[in-house]
């Protein structure tokens, strides 16, 4: 890898946390989280913008305070909104993928994102449903999936936008 991958890899780390640091408490936190995985993916590429979240996952996961409400450690990595970290290298995954096999248009970007987002939230409330056992599937999709859809919609927009005038200007 170049210095500059190395050196945006974990500035993209950072990013997420910051933007996971502005928090709006409930059962499933609403943050910026989404909008720093979308910025890290578009900036970095596939595989980077993944490596990005994979470092912020292993920061969180070592106890450093990176997630939501300044917490950390193996207990919210695994905890009942676990799936929905976890989930957000799935998110990478698929944006790698797409830009490997179908290219780097912004068409094929944001549906990868989408897509990866759609995974993200599948694989994050079936988390939180087991983990919780105690409410119906239809339950936890309201609480953990209905509220975010239109503000991660919002979120994707706003790093579209973001890298693209970041982008402009470092010509």
């Amino acid at each position: 890898m170049k210095a500059k991958s190395i050196t945006y890899i974990p500035i993209m780390s950072v990013i997420i946390a910051v933007c996971a640091w502005l928090t709006v408490p409930s059962a499933v936190p609403f943050t910026m989280q989404t909008f720093g995985i979308f910025f890290a993916l578009l900036f970095l590429g596939g595989k980077k913008g993944t490596f990005s979240i994979l470092l912020y996952l292993l920061l969180g996961g070592l106890g450093l305070p990176v997630f939501s409400g300044f917490s950390g450690g193996l207990g919210q990595l695994f905890g009942p909104t676990g799936g929905y970290l976890l989930g957000f290298l799935l998110t990478g995954f698929i944006y790698t993928i797409f830009e490997r096999f179908l290219g780097k248009s912004l068409k094929i970007s944001i549906i990868s994102l989408v897509l990866g987002l759609f995974l993200c939230y599948i694989f994050g409330t079936v988390w939180f449903f087991i983990y919780k056992g105690n409410m119906s599937f239809i339950s936890a999709v309201l609480i953990c999936v209905v509220p975010f859809i239109i503000p991660d919609l919002l979120k994707l927009a706003l790093a579209v936008i973001a890298v693209k005038r970041i982008k402009k200007a470092s010509v």
